[in-house]
């Protein structure tokens, strides 16, 4: 678990289903994301985030908010699949009642401060596509860099998606 100073990122739990279904069928939200959330893609989401967390240590970890025990989304770290497989991911995703509000940068920088103390990684990667404007100001805010020679067809997305083009960004571990 990591404690902010408005945040609580931890394990998933049964009572987040509901808030993160709802979470998925916001057309918003799901906006550069993909299609909207089934029930399955949720219970999916918990049991593959609660068995990384478990096998090593870090995850997307659910995000509580500490005033109302609110979950507001996920922030974390997952290892990288192709093509940033071997590298350490950080990602994102909140409900839209939560933007706006400096959230997402709370947890973000809690989860690269974790990784940088717990990780050996010399740098961590994310990744999004080109129009989501949020998640590339928030990578950039975070001092993450951009690399356009790096940019990449997802390969989990069907040839014509038109979010199958993704960019990607990496910040370098902190000089001690």
């Amino acid at each position: 678990m990591i404690d902010t100073e408005r945040l609580i990122l931890r394990g998933w739990r049964e009572a987040d289903l509901r808030p993160y279904y709802a979470m998925g069928q916001d057309r918003d939200v799901m906006r550069y994301i993909g299609p909207l959330a089934t029930p399955g893609d949720v219970r999916s989401t918990r049991n593959r985030m609660n068995g990384r967390l478990a096998r090593h240590g870090h995850c997307f970890w659910a995000v509580e908010r500490k005033a109302d025990r609110a979950f507001l989304g996920f922030c974390g770290l997952l290892r990288g699949t192709p093509p940033i497989a071997g590298e350490v991911e950080i990602g994102w995703r909140f409900a839209r009642h939560a933007w706006g509000q400096g959230f997402a940068r709370e947890a973000a920088e809690a989860s690269l401060a974790w990784a940088w103390g717990n990780l050996p990684s010399l740098s961590i990667a994310g990744i999004t596509v080109a129009a989501n404007a949020r998640s590339r100001g928030l990578m950039e805010r975070l001092g993450m860099t951009r690399e356009p020679g790096s940019d990449f067809d997802h390969p989990e997305l069907a040839s014509g998606d038109p979010l199958r083009r993704h960019i990607l960004y990496r910040i370098g571990r902190p000089s001690a």
